[in-house]
């Protein structure tokens, strides 16, 4: 029997651990192909965890949620199997699913910016009837998925960017961003500076959510001229909690309209599209997130390692 190199949950409160398993076969449809680069991500540890709703049911099982591979021809493909597993030598894959990947791409590199660019990229390209010139608001930018959000934003054509979070180095440290806007313990101070800064975007990225978005939407609502003009504010993370308390107000008062963003509000069809634009897009050099690389076998390292600002932990295979 052939033998490949694999990391294995063996456990939910332990970290992967590298072993060596049968190689797959793939069955008739099915495609096998080698693995160069996993992203370890926040939903990839979830998943490794027990805590994401595509986790496991049974151990051992695979880790890892996405892949760059290779494919018998020779050309790279990117596939995101949640819940399948990706983490080992090959894996089995249905070929409808690869997302091509142009040559000379770096694999790490794909890698540690896809997962981080996906949820900026998905909400500005399907959620939202946004267009070149128009502001955003990210609410929530200093973390990895925020700050990238800072770029995919200027790279889809946003007029003015203004980003927004508490770690005031990484917030001016942002590449991309036309104005920032420091999330402080001072309520009043916040939310002045959000009314200042941001009163008349076209668009929010929110990945803080609970009592801080209940703070921006009163300061932004609050202080708009043009309550008439449209502004989309879309739910993307819960960094700050998972519900808020919102007046009717708000919503009669205003042109405003809240809507989530995420594998279950877009149909399959046109997040396969959307991967495939955004690969492309990264492969141009159009964002990047700094991969932060780790051999296999050193699995239980890198699980234990927490990222610095944008950078992600990527294995190579």
């Amino acid at each position: 029997m052939s033998m490949i190199n694999a990391a294995l949950v063996e456990s939910f409160d332990e970290p992967p651990r590298f072993r060596s398993v049968p190689a797959p076969e793939a069955a008739p449809g099915q495609e096998t192909v080698d693995v160069l680069a996993v992203g370890v991500h926040p939903a990839t540890r979830g998943i490794a965890a027990g805590k994401h709703y595509t986790s496991p049911k049974t151990l051992p099982a695979l880790a890892g949620a996405d892949a760059v591979v290779r494919r018998a021809d020779g050309s790279l493909g990117y596939v995101m199997l949640m819940g399948a597993g990706t983490l080992a030598e090959r894996i089995v894959i249905d070929p409808d699913a690869v997302i091509p990947v142009p040559d000379g791409t770096d694999p790490a590199l794909l890698a540690a910016t896809m997962n981080p660019a996906l949820s900026s990229w998905t909400a500005l390209r399907t959620r939202v009837p946004f267009q070149a010139g128009q502001s955003v608001l990210v609410h929530g930018a200093t973390g990895n998925a925020g700050s990238t959000a800072v770029k995919v934003a200027k790279h889809l054509g946003a007029g003015r960017v203004i980003a927004a979070g508490r770690n005031r180095a990484r917030l001016d440290e942002l590449t991309g961003a036309d104005a920032v806007v420091q999330l402080l313990p001072d309520e009043d101070a916040t939310a002045a500076a959000l009314a200042e800064a941001a009163a008349e975007v076209d668009v929010v990225l929110d990945y803080v959510w609970g009592p801080p978005t209940e703070l921006a939407m009163r300061a932004v609502l609050g202080a708009r001229t043009e309550h008439t003009r449209l502004l989309d504010w879309v739910q993307i993370g819960g960094m700050g909690g998972d519900a808020i308390t919102l007046s009717g107000h708000a919503l009669r008062s205003n042109a405003f309209r809240i809507l989530g963003s995420g594998f279950g509000a877009v149909d399959a069809q046109v997040m396969q599209r959307e991967f495939t634009e955004l690969v492309a897009a990264i492969a141009a050099g159009g964002m990047a997130v700094r991969p932060h690389p780790f051999p296999l076998d050193q699995v239980e390292a890198a699980w234990a390692h927490r990222d610095e600002p944008g950078e992600r932990t990527v294995i190579l295979l």
